[in-house]
């Protein structure tokens, strides 16, 4: 990796301008429509108090949000961009997969009256969720609009090879720029930018997941959700309203203010819960974008019937109440949904909920007293 002796100068550079820079430049890039791999697309969710964004487009589907906002004003931002899970892979024999990654810095709700501006992988926090299988040949293509503010480039575990893909992938504004790696371990695995200063660029939301599966596919399921861990750091108060800016000396201090799921309070919570059935076998692919912040990954209600630790896809754990994800892992859980109702994701460090790291599942169907309900009388 590019660090060398200039690491501890960058780092002190960026904390004197990034705060100037943010305040100076207020404008978002504009989006372009990228499909990852076939059948996988971009949707936009609303967060849970809907009724104030009827009219609200998600950011990055073409529009640029650039009013400058006091931080003492709040803000009514659209939501960021929710990424979807792609179909399992349905071929035996290995293929060259194109990925195009876009560079978009946009302004959006991370809290009631609270905006940030993310940096983003095709507008979304997380992430494409990029899904390959053993042995392809992925050809990347990550692209920098000249508006951006920064360089910008990628790291995926995934890779074998010096900085993981960082070392080909640098791209200055106005750059754009390709590279190729085999996948050759099966897994999932957190990707993210590797730009000096790291953990900057990964805490304003460059991350990801890649899956590689097995030669023979993963078994089927009824559904499969994608969940990314991330810790922010903003100046001033953590409820301060107004569009907000990053804080070099709580990320250094590990102090963050927002613990979050899929980048923002509320992105999978309320109406834009993840919906299930009763009966329904589902796969939770979770990782830990970060940068600093570990987790304790529990659905409560729920026993993991199969947990794949540290994103490998052999030999799982059964019957596992909760499990560790460290800053920069994945994990792949399983479980069967037995009665309906309301089943929360949280980070078991739980006062990270105060911090937002919460998401829900909704199941509906037939209730099963003799599984779970009150007592007659």
């Amino acid at each position: 990796m590019r660090t060398g002796n200039y690491f501890p100068f960058l780092l002190i550079m960026m904390g004197l301008f990034v705060g100037v820079l943010f305040t100076a430049c207020g404008s978002s890039a504009a989006s372009t429509k990228v499909v990852v791999n076939e059948g996988d697309a971009l949707t936009a969710v609303l967060p849970a108090d809907s009724s104030s964004h009827d009219d609200a487009t998600a950011v990055g589907a073409g529009t640029t949000t650039s009013k400058l906002v006091t931080a003492a004003e709040p803000v009514d931002l659209p939501p960021l961009l929710q990424p979807t899970v792609p179909p399992p892979i349905d071929r035996d024999t290995p293929a060259v997969v194109k990925v195009d990654l876009n560079i978009q810095e946009v302004e959006a709700r991370l809290d009631d009256g609270i905006g940030y501006k993310y940096w983003t992988y095709n507008g979304s926090v997380p992430g494409p969720f990029i899904r390959v299988r053993e042995g392809d040949t992925v050809d990347l293509t990550i692209t920098n609009p000249k508006d951006s503010l920064f360089p910008h480039d990628i790291d995926l575990h995934a890779v074998n090879g010096p900085g993981g893909g960082h070392t080909l992938s640098n791209v200055n504004p106005g750059e754009s720029t390709s590279f190729h790696f085999k996948a050759l371990n099966p897994g999932i695995y957190i990707y993210h930018c590797a730009t000096n200063p790291i953990p900057l660029h990964i805490s304003n939301g460059m991350y990801g997941l890649i899956l590689v599966e097995p030669p023979e596919g993963l078994p089927p399921v009824d559904k499969e959700f994608y969940v990314v861990q991330g810790d922010l750091y903003l100046e001033g108060d953590r409820l301060d309203k107004g569009l907000r800016q990053f804080s070099m000396e709580k990320l250094i201090n590990e102090e963050p203010d927002y613990i979050v799921f899929n980048g923002s309070v509320g992105a999978l919570t309320g109406d834009n819960a993840l919906k299930a059935d009763v009966g329904d076998t589902v796969r939770l692919y979770f990782g830990v974008g970060g940068p600093n912040i570990t987790s304790s990954l529990h659905v409560i209600g729920e026993i993991f019937d199969r947990v794949y630790p540290e994103g490998a896809l052999d030999h799982p754990h059964n019957n596992v109440q909760t499990t560790m994800v460290p800053s920069g892992g994945a994990v792949m859980v399983e479980f069967k949904i037995d009665v309906p109702g309301t089943y929360l994701i949280v980070d078991h460090s739980l006062s990270r909920l105060f911090k937002g790291a919460v998401g829900h599942i909704v199941a509906t169907g037939p209730d099963d007293p003799s599984i779970y309900g009150p007592n007659d009388g």
